[in-house]
């Protein structure tokens, strides 16, 4: 028989493996396990900036939040989004998913009083701080002012921006109580309208800032 016969092989392979006491089948599990489970457990620690810090998931963890004065607890994986946790675990689907990558502003939610676009933000950072949602701004059935002046200058159209929108514009208004025609768009560039309702949106403002609101 010719030596690169295959039958020769198999049969000096399966010599090997008994000689060895381990077969080419328990070898590739037992290195198929070696190397998965550093990629499962993984470190519980690692160092960064010269001090330790805990290693969250891949797995859910237990979360708590803020938001809106109220507290909401869950188990999420820390991949998820504040705008994910916010609309999918607490039914709060004011901000909206539209460029789902920072960019249009319908997510827009305030964590400590600040403008945050919720899309780009892990849920996971967001715990103890104070996160609010348009849910928030009316009260006992009334309209916010920022949302009732949106209402007065048909500052919406489909609607689907205007909640960012009413959030963004709460915020601008509070940092600036009298602002230009150029401050007003520097403040809400980071939001965009799909509609083109950008005329009214600062007329709703321009009668928020003449009456003090």
């Amino acid at each position: 028989m010719r030596d690169d016969d295959p039958i020769l092989k198999d049969k000096d392979k399966v010599k090997e493996e008994e000689r060895s006491g381990v077969s080419r089948r328990d070898f590739l599990k037992i290195s198929g396990i070696s190397v998965a489970v550093p990629v499962v457990a993984g470190p519980k620690t690692l160092w960064a900036a010269g001090q330790e810090v805990p290693v969250q998931g891949p797995g859910k963890v237990p979360m708590d939040f803020t938001i809106n004065g109220r507290n909401y607890k869950s188990n999420l994986e820390p991949r998820v989004t504040l705008l994910d946790a916010i609309r999918d675990e607490f039914d709060l689907t004011g901000a909206k998913r539209v460029c789902d990558r920072a960019e249009c502003g319908a997510c827009t939610v305030l964590m400590d009083k600040k403008p945050i676009y919720a899309c780009s933000v892990l849920a996971i950072e967001a715990q103890g701080r104070q996160i609010t949602t348009v849910e928030s701004l009316m009260h006992e059935g009334k309209l916010h002012p920022v949302q009732q002046a949106f209402v007065d200058n048909d500052g919406s159209q489909c609607g689907f921006c205007t909640p960012g929108f009413v959030v963004a514009c709460k915020a601008f208004l509070e940092k600036h109580p009298s602002p230009s025609l150029e401050d007003i768009r520097h403040g809400l560039s980071g939001n965009l309208c799909r509609c083109g309702t950008y005329h009214g949106i600062q007329l709703a403002i321009a009668q928020l800032a003449q009456k003090g609101a």
